[in-house]
């Protein structure tokens, strides 16, 4: 492994530790420099096949975890969304398409995935990714997602009746 900062060949593993989408990351210290640095490895399990997304004109494109990325930013944006739950969110849509035994996806498919993710960690963002997802039209049908995002106030009151 190169030093990033030198270009030095030589390094030292400091500490090695299992990441959350199975893959190392190591820290590591340069033999010249003694420059610190870490890596992430990720595991190859032999060739797999590319995934292709199927495109909503019906075109065909291969996936690119950057979109997926590129969106998120920006339904995140100025919001208490880290980078590192985004990085885990993309790894986590990509390992669970490619665990299995297809390789085409309708990007429909992608995105809901990327919407059951983030709805996990924040509402804003969520809602922010969706009206671009499902392309709202009208403030109505923007309601109609918050309304699912909000528990019914008259169920609640009416279970603090009973």
């Amino acid at each position: 492994m190169k030093c990033p900062h030198c270009g030095f060949d030589k390094t030292n593993v400091i500490d090695s530790r299992s990441t959350d989408v199975g893959g190392i990351r190591r820290r590591r210290e340069c033999r010249a420099c003694k420059t610190r640095f870490t890596t992430h490895e990720a595991y190859e399990l032999g060739y797999t096949a590319p995934l292709v997304v199927i495109k909503k004109d019906g075109s065909l494109q291969l996936f690119d975890r950057n979109k997926i990325i590129t969106g998120l930013l920006q339904a995140c944006y100025k919001r208490p969304v880290r980078h590192e739950e985004i990085n885990r969110i993309v790894n986590e849509i990509e390992a669970e398409l490619k665990n299995t035994l297809k390789t085409e996806f309708h990007s429909t498919e992608i995105g809901h995935l990327v919407m059951e993710k983030l709805k996990a960690i924040d509402d804003v963002s969520y809602v922010r990714f969706a009206s671009v997802y499902r392309e709202f039209k009208d403030v109505e049908t923007f309601m109609e997602e918050l309304k699912k995002l909000k528990p019914d106030e008259k169920s609640s009151e009416d279970e603090e009746s009973n």
